[in-house]
């Protein structure tokens, strides 16, 4: 059941961000304005929302850990999983329907909390238990109930759309809600800031623990781990937002500093060419590798808070001292991410910013000698999707990879590069989004290069070799558009200087760990 908790807040203790209720009554609120000015919604209208739904894995009886559907959690900021919950549009009056639990239950979990719990808990106007779902809709006769149905479009899954024991009596309109909803998940308001900016604070704290900690001899995996603590520990994280990149050590530091609940995703934690693999972290790749001395490190992890996430990405060498080739590649991602930085204002394109960090790169790649031309001719033939095949950035906000993409009326450039962009907007204050520029050297875009006939004759190959293996770089930062310009939520170091000076101090304070480390522990 639902913990850390007061009647009108969430956090983790009192070391940790507090979260009130408020915020989720200001998100029902603006969701109702919104539909109140639609003219397609008629009056006596209420939105139904299914909330996520306990499993198992496969087929044992181990409880995953619940992690609650993203547009439910935006509207009513309920942990538990199995929940209903109602509003009415015309008067934003809130209903929750939890599930009704056996008595039998409380052996296993502890009180059951009642109707009154729950409405106190979550500062609704109502509570009833799931089995009077029809019932207590019934009784307040809505001319047409609207239910989320929609396509995300990041993922190209569709939102789960409520069902229930006698729906069917009921005038339902899947259609209306999606886009609307969708829509005010993308501007945060200053609560969900708040929120926002905690996550990537304890997320930034984290990657600095790593880095300080990392060292050739260690594994991925290790990295990982003390991301991890740090997050929980110190910001009450439980779970990572997404996939991270790098190991076991980072997961450590993240719930051990943080009191984050959860990561937002897999970690990342490459090293060699492990970091030229975009999504590297996975089941097929579990951050399983030996940091080598002269290894470049891409760790890409974040943490979650309340559902709130963030997404960095710190590149550096596992020894801590750039080689003159990671220095060039490194500050020639980095150069990209200060220009689309200085540029980021409301009205400005994301497709013109994606470019803009394409035009650094080429540049950069051009003074170090592995390209040579006009920078012009290389962005018409779409040469740095080469170096960088992804997009830009996304959103970020309750999904790492936050919803509102591509609303209505917009659509996916066919282009290298850009057809991998998450949004195509044009940005406004309160969004709240990624910008993370990279340069990679993968083989099989790099070999498809040179078999280009537009391309080829970019490349000096004689240099281009001498980065075969190289693995890749990016730096990715969490930023918010303001009325003018942006500001910036994480905070890592990110020049050369910084980071190399983070990393000697860390090994000043730190040894490492032993090599037979778990051989001796085992030693009979």
């Amino acid at each position: 059941m639902a913990s850390g908790k007061n009647e009108s807040s969430f956090s983790r203790g009192d070391h940790t961000h507090e979260v009130p209720m408020e915020l989720f009554k200001q998100n029902r609120q603006s969701l109702c304005d919104r539909l109140r000015a639609n003219t397609k919604i008629s009056k006596g209208s209420m939105i139904l929302l299914q909330g996520g739904i306990a499993e198992m894995r496969n087929d044992s009886d181990h409880e995953l850990l619940f992690r609650q559907e993203s547009y439910f959690h935006w509207a009513f900021g309920v942990e538990e999983p199995d929940f209903f919950g109602a509003i009415d549009v015309d008067t934003g009056r809130s209903i929750l329907f939890p599930p009704n639990l056996p008595s039998s239950y409380a052996v296993w979990m502890g009180r059951l909390l009642t109707e009154d719990d729950f409405k106190n808990l979550y500062e609704v106007d109502e509570v009833h238990f799931s089995d009077k779902i029809a019932d207590v809709l019934k009784a307040k006769n809505p001319s047409v109930l609207l239910t989320l149905h929609g396509l995300n479009t990041d993922s190209g899954s569709y939102s789960m759309e409520a069902v229930f024991e006698g729906i069917a009596e009921f005038n339902v309109n899947n259609v209306h809600l999606h886009p609307e909803i969708t829509e005010c998940r993308v501007f945060k308001s200053d609560l969900e800031l708040q929120a926002l900016r905690y996550a990537s604070k304890i997320s930034s704290e984290a990657h600095i623990a790593v880095m300080k900690s990392v060292r050739p001899g260690m594994y991925e995996y290790q990295a990982e781990s003390l991301f991890h603590h740090h997050c929980r520990f110190f910001g009450g994280a439980r779970m990572l937002g997404y996939q991270c990149v790098c190991g076991s050590l980072f997961q450590h530091f993240c719930r051990y500093n943080g009191g984050l609940r959860m990561m937002g995703y897999t970690c990342i934690c490459g090293s060699g060419n492990n970091s030229s693999v975009l999504h590297y972290g996975h089941a097929g790749a579990p951050n399983s590798k030996k940091l080598n001395d002269g290894d470049m490190c891409l760790f890409d992890m974040g943490g979650e808070y309340y559902c709130y996430g963030s997404d960095i990405t710190c590149s550096f060498p596992a020894n801590g001292k750039f080689t003159a080739d990671q220095k060039a590649i490194y500050e020639a991602v980095w150069a990209a991410a200060q220009a689309v930085m200085k540029a980021v204002k409301p009205g400005v394109s994301w497709v013109d910013m994606h470019k803009l960090a394409e035009r650094q790169i080429l540049t950069h790649l051009v003074k170090l000698g592995l390209l040579e031309g006009d920078v012009d001719k290389m962005m018409e033939t779409r040469l740095c999707a080469v170096f960088m095949p992804h997009g830009l950035g996304h959103m970020l906000g309750i999904d790492t990879h936050d919803v509102g993409g591509y609303p209505e009326g917009t659509s996916r450039i066919n282009e290298p590069g850009l057809k991998s962009l998450r949004t195509v907007r044009t940005l406004e204050a309160r969004m709240v989004l990624t910008i993370e520029p990279g340069c990679y050297f993968i083989n099989t875009l790099l070999d498809a290069a040179l078999a280009n006939d537009r391309q080829r004759d970019f490349f000096v190959q004689s240099v281009l070799s001498r980065f075969r293996g190289f693995g890749g770089v990016r730096i990715e930062e969490d930023i918010a558009v303001t009325q003018t310009g942006m500001e910036l939520l994480s905070c890592v170091p990110r020049t050369v200087e910084e980071i190399e000076h983070l990393m000697a101090e860390g090994r000043a304070q730190h040894q490492p760990l032993p090599q037979d480390l778990v051989t001796h522990s085992f030693k009979s």
